[in-house]
């Protein structure tokens, strides 16, 4: 039976690398939180956590309660579907013996030890070094360099800004309670209610597509991002997987491909 691709986190970014591998013939195992904070969540197979299960261009995602479920998590894999475990320590690396893990939680600090050393650790974007927290690290700022496989330092620096026009991303007001009175893919309109926590709206600040949302009802704590308006205005686009997504996929599969001694383990 061929080795796993382990992938830690199961934000769009982290799916659009599972979706790479997958459609390469790579059995994929992600771990998620309990409660995850995926915004993109109509592209996110860490949803499966909140509703079971989900399916994403063609590839289906069933949640794991149990990372010591072997017996659920072989199951799922052999329909062609993937597994996400509730499993934020990453404990099951350590009974499902990954040939690569792909660190995809975008928190942007230093990985944390798992007591469980793969062939190949892949490391996305900020927060990682080639060569001393991670073999290899992919570059995930949109630019010029977006999915460069880097074997030696780190990516570019976190700016801390998002992508295109800075009013797109909609960032929480408080702490408390997030309630939502919008869907994913819905048409909004400048200064339309899209959120409230703890009694403080959040308001459009342009017109545009929902493209991402927190799932309802979670606590969360002030500047925390909650959501994301596309001002093309097109929904569709809600249900597919980024271009930004696909290219650090590819260079994830770039990284795994140049080890020769992992291509006889992970394709058979």
């Amino acid at each position: 039976m061929p080795s796993l691709v382990l992938i830690r986190g199961g934000g769009d970014l982290a799916t659009g690398v599972a979706i790479r591998l997958l459609r390469s013939g790579l059995r994929v195992v992600i771990t998620e939180l309990q409660q995850p904070l995926a915004v993109r969540r109509t592209v996110s197979f860490a949803e499966a956590i909140y509703s079971d299960e989900i399916n994403i261009e063609g590839f289906t995602a069933m949640r794991v309660n149990d990372p010591a479920d072997s017996l659920r998590i072989l199951g799922i894999l052999s329909k062609g579907q993937v597994p996400v475990l509730v499993d934020p320590l990453c404990s099951a690396a350590k009974f499902l013996h990954p040939a690569v893990i792909v660190d995809g939680r975008m928190t942007k600090q230093p990985p944390e030890p798992i007591g469980y050393s793969p062939v190949l650790y892949i490391g996305l974007g900020p927060g990682f070094e080639a060569g001393v927290n991670c073999q290899v690290v992919i570059e995930t700022r949109r630019s010029h360099t977006l999915g460069r496989v880097i074997w030696v330092g780190g990516t570019e620096a976190d700016t801390g800004l998002p992508d295109g026009d800075r009013r797109r991303v909609l960032r929480s007001p408080g702490d408390g309670e997030l309630k939502i009175f919008v869907k994913i893919g819905d048409r909004v309109e400048m200064d339309q209610i899209i959120a409230e926590v703890d009694g403080e709206k959040v308001i459009a600040p342009m017109s545009g597509v929902v493209r991402g949302l927190l799932h309802p009802g979670l606590t969360i704590s002030r500047g925390l991002k909650i959501g994301d308006i596309d001002p093309r205005g097109d929904p569709r686009l809600c249900q597919l997987v980024s271009d930004k997504a696909l290219s650090i996929g590819g260079g994830v599969l770039e990284a795994i491909l140049s080890k020769t001694e992992l291509r006889a383990q992970l394709w058979i």
